[in-house]
């Protein structure tokens, strides 16, 4: 499985979100996007639908139609549309993320300690690959 630690500096959560998205289903995958921040998940799910290219359809976890979203919001990672892929949008880990193929934890200033005691506690785990991407004038380079 893979991590992608993301870091936040130029452009918020919301924004970056919708670019991984759209990536996401691009490669054939359906996506889970956890954050327990109640306005940051409206912040992002207006992005969401106001796309510049395209709108990318979601749901927002406890519908009927969960299982249906390519796209489902959620402030728990439990992927109710079978995703594979999963964006840890607020900058908590949670372990079990490790259960998806690939994931994206998104972090900023105010949760870059946490997000290097994940890489920390990652090292060494068996069949987790790591990267580490920041965002250089716009454009995201990996780093590690």
């Amino acid at each position: 499985m893979q991590v992608d630690f993301y870091q936040l500096s130029r452009d918020p959560a919301e924004v970056v979100v919708p670019l991984l998205a759209r990536n996401t289903l691009k490669a054939g995958e359906r996506l889970l996007v956890v954050s327990a921040d109640d306005a940051l998940t409206g912040r992002i799910s207006e992005r969401l639908w106001a796309g510049a290219e395209i709108f990318l359809a979601h749901g927002l976890s406890g519908g009927a139609h969960d299982a249906r979203q390519p796209i489902l919001l959620a402030d728990q990672p439990q992927p109710a549309n079978g995703a594979r892929y999963v964006i840890l949008a607020d900058g908590v880990w949670h372990e079990a993320a490790l259960g998806f193929a690939r994931a994206f934890l998104l972090f900023d200033g105010a949760t870059i300690e946490a997000a290097r005691g994940t890489w920390r506690a990652l090292d060494g785990r068996d069949s987790v690959v790591r990267n580490f991407w920041r965002q250089d004038e716009g454009r995201w380079t990996k780093v590690l």
